[in-house]
Parts: C-alpha cells; sequence; structure tokens
C-alpha cells in the first residue's frame, strides 16, 4: 500500500497529498532523530516499536482544491453514562490528585463503531474540511492498511523561515443554541477551566526558556474549534536557522494539554492505567520543513480506520474539583467532531 498524507490548514480552499512513491515511511525511535528532516510526520503519544515516529518522503506534492462531498454530517446526541474503565481511572486520578501527587492528568478514552454506508476514508476526510473549516484536518495512510484521521484545533510547532509559534490550548466548553451562530464570544470561563489552561501555557513558557528562546505570549482568547470552544495562548519566537527542530518537539512534546503535571510521572501512570493505548491519538502529525514551512498539529479529535471499523478518541484534563459525569461528557462532546461524519 502506497503511504500517503492529505492535510488542510485552516480555513485553506485548498489541500496538499503528500505521497512516498516506493517503500515504507522512514520509522524513528526518538523525536529528536526529526532533526534536519522534511516530510510528513506522524508521531504518536509513546513512541515504541509497535508505534514509531513515521516521516512520510515527499516524492510526490500536489495542491489540490478542497472538494465538496454530496452529503455532510449532522449533529448527534451523546448521552450513554461513563463506563466502568472510564470510572476506575477517574478515581485514581482523583485520589492522587487529593492527596497533591499529581496537578493534573490527562484522561483519554475511545469507542469503536461499524461502518455501515460504505464511506471511505478519503470521503470522511473532505466531509472533515467541509464540516470545519477553522481547523487543521488530515488523513494518512499508514503501512498497515489502517488509516488515521484527525480535526484538531491544538498547533505544536509551526513556522516559515525563522518565524515560528506554538500555542497553549485548554479548558473546554461545548457551543448550544444561538452560540452556535457566534465565536463564543460570550462564554464564561470556570475558575477550573482557566486554572487547566494556565498549567500549559506555563509549562510551554517553561520549554521556550530551557531553549534561551526570546518570546512573546499573547492571550489566552476563547477560540471556537467545531461546536466546542478552547482558551488559547499564542507563543511567538525566532529559531535561527542552525536551530534542532527535533529537539524542541522532543522537549514540548506531549504538553500537559495531553498529559499532565508533573510531566514524566503523569505520561508513566497514563501509559499503565489507562484501559485502551493511545497509539497515535495525542500525538501530532504535520509537514515538517516541507518548502521552508512547518505545521504540526497536536492529533485531536481523532478516528482510526481499520477496515468497516472505526474508533474514536477523545480526552480531557482531570484537576482536583473535576466531576466525572462532566468530564465523561466532556468527551463525548469532542468525539462528536468524528461523529458527525459519519
Amino acid at each position: 500500500m502506497t503511504s500517503y498524507a492529505l492535510y488542510r490548514l485552516p480555513y485553506a480552499d485548498y489541500c496538499f497529498r503528500v505521497e512516498q512513491t516506493d517503500g515504507e515511511p522512514l520509522q524513528l525511535s526518538s523525536l529528536d532523530a526529526l532533526n534536519e528532516c522534511t516530510g510528513f510526520v506522524v508521531a504518536p503519544f509513546q513512541t515504541t516499536a509497535e508505534t514509531p515516529v513515521l516521516l512520510i518522503r515527499p516524492d510526490q506534492v500536489v495542491k489540490l482544491a478542497v472538494q465538496l462531498p454530496a452529503s455532510k454530517g449532522r449533529r448527534g446526541e451523546s448521552v450513554s453514562p461513563a463506563d466502568n474503565n472510564y470510572r476506575h481511572c477517574f478515581e485514581q486520578i482523583s485520589h492522587l490528585l487529593q492527596e497533591d501527587t499529581f496537578r493534573k492528568v490527562v484522561l483519554a478514552r475511545n469507542a469503536v463503531l461499524v461502518n455501515q454506508h460504505d464511506v471511505s476514508p478519503e470521503e470522511l476526510f473532505w466531509r472533515a474540511c467541509q464540516c470545519y473549516p477553522r481547523l487543521f484536518i488530515a488523513l494518512v495512510a499508514m503501512p498497515d492498511g489502517s488509516y488515521w484521521l484527525t480535526a484538531t484545533p491544538e498547533i505544536l510547532l509551526e513556522g516559515i523561515g525563522s518565524q515560528w509559534r506554538t500555542i497553549a490550548l485548554a479548558g473546554t466548553m461545548q457551543l448550544e443554541g444561538e452560540d452556535l451562530k457566534s465565536e463564543g464570544e460570550r462564554v464564561r470561563w470556570s475558575t477550573k477551566n482557566i486554572q487547566e489552561q494556565r498549567y500549559v501555557a506555563t509549562y510551554i513558557a517553561n520549554c521556550l526558556e530551557q531553549f534561551s528562546l526570546r518570546y512573546k505570549e499573547e492571550g489566552p482568547r476563547t477560540v471556537r474549534a467545531a461546536h466546542l470552544v478552547h482558551l488559547r495562548s499564542d507563543f511567538t519566537f525566532t529559531l535561527p536557522p542552525q536551530a534542532h527542530v527535533g529537539d524542541l518537539l522532543a522537549q514540548l512534546h506531549p504538553t500537559p494539554a495531553v498529559c499532565g503535571l508533573p510531566k514524566q510521572e503523569t505520561f508513566d501512570f497514563i501509559v499503565r492505567n489507562e484501559h485502551a493505548d493511545r497509539q497515535y491519538y495525542s500525538g501530532f502529525m504535520g509537514p515538517l520543513a516541507m518548502n521552508g514551512e512547518t505545521h504540526l498539529y497536536v492529533s485531536l479529535r481523532c478516528m482510526h480506520i481499520e477496515d468497516a471499523v472505526y474508533r474514536l478518541y477523545a480526552g480531557g484534563g482531570i484537576l482536583k474539583d473535576s466531576q466525572l459525569e462532566q468530564e465523561w461528557q466532556e468527551t463525548e462532546s469532542k468525539m462528536l467532531t468524528m461523529r458527525n461524519l459519519l
């Protein structure tokens, strides 16, 4: 199977197909191995032999107009209660938060749907482009014959020439009623959401300072992503030509937006205790140093497609005052981004 990626940047009316014409993508065992590399990157949450960092060589890069499919997804309803696996892990996290072992943990889950309508992965990509103009949309054909589709609002690292940026995106609220016609400017954020976003912003600032990078921080502000809104702060900075982007990625990823604080301890907890392997969910993907541009986005609102089975992923940040059913409902709301495409 030919390895390729389709991607569309936010608000663009065109997309790119990046194709490797022979052989399998380069498999890397660490993010710092991306230094001096060029191609389309697909990185997992945890790099292992089963889920390596993949680099699709850009043998052919074709610019395409975004195709508008005949049908669109529709808003779904989600009323299922929290399952036992999620409940058990949430209770473990809550106990550790109360003991001040952790300050924040991101708890993820997935749900399986069966394709009953013979919808191709590329059709789902075009539907996502139509439904979600604000988001980065990408579809990757993996070496094992499966596909990963993402529609994500979160920039991990983006740069053109020497001008770079990253963002701190956290906090989630669902828009309803008349607010769906707006950008969420009337949303009033809870203390929990504000604190969660501040954790991410402080972490990113510390990462940039470790690289002795002078940066400008703006925000936070409310931004819309499909039917949800988040709090976002932007960090802009200059990278010298000799900078090792892979080293910076290794420092940034995974951010507290998908992992937690302290970083290593919460990462280890997630790997040991989440009931399903995240694989490439909450990793990142996008073009790296292609024509002088890098656009790497955190792989959120994901769908893993294997034959006629769709596995949807979502997660949410757990703090001391988090409530089980509210956090479960947040993951349900996030899964609607992919579910609505079906």
